[in-house]
């Protein structure tokens, strides 16, 4: 075994060459020393070469230890090529606008949700794949199946990476039934704290349960369906699920129906939306406490408060006092089917519903809000007595927040050129307008925010 092999393994290596030269030096030295104490011993000036060589020893020994001191801790020099320059330490930010990579730049949030063979090392290869695309996983959640697992992720990728780009990467590691949408800053909240938020606020107010079951499910459509006849017998109390369909007992009756057709709901979900119906059928009809009293220029008080079915009769006892033409500027058809609209118009789960009432109680005035497909319809009654007053103007001024609240892009009025109090109230609110003619009415749109929301308003429809 070679000494440079013994060395490695820590064992003692015997040099025996250089034995053999330091004892022939060491005799050199002993016969150069006796020499020269023959040479001063014997010689005149013996003494005086002694001491010389004393005072040359001292100043040598003086002069060492000063290099010593000087330069012992001096550094290494440099390699052939290397300035001597210390590199500026890499700055790695955590922020949201920092690419995906650590170096600033743009990012974007996607949710995608992906369906890969439930056998070790799936998850794996799917992860290993979005970290060569220098994809960032921020939270992932996962929904065994009968036939595989669906894998739902938060993931902030760079800004150039597209999503048929980071589509294909997933299918290439097993990835199958691939969705994937942009996200925003609302999804960063982890699926727990988010749902717990829903359900406060479903148990606060009886109108949020469309909106919380449209933020926890996504883009989907939902249907409350009567509650008679054979739609009601065929769903049980647990519900029902049907891949991209889902069935519950509505609170107030009948049939609450829930569709997306482009993702299968997973059992998860369906648990989910059933805790948050049955959570709502327990506390029963409810609304938030307390209202606004406001002073218009006229100088009159009224107060403006949220209602719902409760308040139906004194809804219908404004709807009488109203002239014809009131009637048919807001409902655009036959004035004897304005109180059967009253009852779809107050439930909260078609929308929200603010009325001014006067100090005796007395409703004056209502505005509603109403959730259609995509968008979001605005619509305002106000009693002949009370109109240019300031009262539809205070109304659609609250229902515009509450649509902002509710992540809308716009909001739209269905009226006529004629009806003026509209289209004033309407430019009132300061926001781009657009109008458009159809089919003789005039439609009013105005755009609440100059970039689509990442969240579409709660799709719904009623079928009589």
């Amino acid at each position: 075994m070679s000494d440079v092999t013994r060395a490695r393994h820590g064992r003692p290596v015997h040099h025996w060459r250089r034995d053999l030269v330091e004892l022939a030096a060491l005799f050199t030295a002993v016969a150069v020393a006796d020499g020269v104490a023959n040479l001063i011993g014997h010689g005149p000036d013996g003494p005086a070469l002694l001491a010389i060589s004393a005072l040359a020893l001292a100043a040598t020994a003086a002069f060492h230890t000063w290099w010593a001191r000087c330069h012992g801790h001096a550094p290494p020099p440099p390699p052939a090529g290397d300035t001597g320059a210390r590199q500026a330490a890499t700055a790695r930010s955590a922020g949201p606008g920092d690419g995906a990579d650590g170096m600033p730049g743009t990012s974007t949030l996607w949710r995608m949700r992906t369906t890969v063979q439930d056998e070790p090392g799936s998850l794996a290869a799917l992860c290993t794949a979005l970290a060569g695309h220098r994809v960032d996983i921020l939270s992932l959640q996962t929904h065994p199946l009968a036939d595989g697992t669906v894998d739902e992720f938060l993931l902030r990728a760079p800004g150039a990476l597209s999503a048929a780009e980071l589509t294909r990467a997933v299918a290439a590691a097993g990835g199958a039934s691939t969705y994937i949408e942009r996200a925003d800053a609302h999804d960063l909240v982890d699926a727990p704290t988010r749902v717990l938020g829903l359900a406060t606020r479903t148990a606060l107010d009886a109108a949020e349960l469309p909106l919380a079951l449209r933020q926890l499910l996504g883009r989907c459509t939902i249907r409350s369906l009567p509650g008679r006849g054979r739609d009601q017998e065929e769903v049980p109390a647990e519900g029902v699920l049907e891949e991209t369909v889902m069935r519950l007992r509505a609170p107030e009756g009948g049939v609450l129906s829930v569709e997306r057709p482009y993702l299968p709901f997973t059992p998860t979900e369906f648990a989910r939306a059933r805790a948050l119906v049955e959570l709502d059928a327990r506390l029963g009809p409810r609304l938030p406490d307390g209202q606004d009293t406001l002073t218009l220029p006229a100088g009159d008080d009224i107060a403006v408060r949220r209602i719902d079915t409760g308040g139906l009769a004194a809804a219908k006892a404004m709807h009488e006092r109203c002239s014809a033409r009131t009637l048919t500027l807001r409902y655009h058809g036959p004035v004897g089917d304005a109180d059967r609209y009253l009852h779809h118009l107050l439930s909260p789960r078609f929308g929200r519903t603010l009325a001014a009432q006067t100090s005796t109680g007395r409703i004056v005035g209502l505005g509603h809000l109403l959730w259609d497909g995509d968008e979001t319809e605005v619509a305002l009654l106000v009693e002949d007595d009370w109109q240019r007053r300031g009262v539809g103007a205070e109304l659609l001024r609250r229902l515009v927040a509450m649509a902002r609240e509710a992540h809308c892009d716009s909001v739209y009025a269905v009226t006529q050129a004629s009806n003026t109090g509209m289209v004033t109230a309407m430019r009132g609110l300061g926001l781009p307008l657009d109008y458009q003619v159809e089919e003789g009415t005039l439609v009013i749109t105005a755009r609440l925010a100059a970039e689509p929301s990442a969240r579409p308003a709660y799709d719904t429809a009623h079928r009589d």
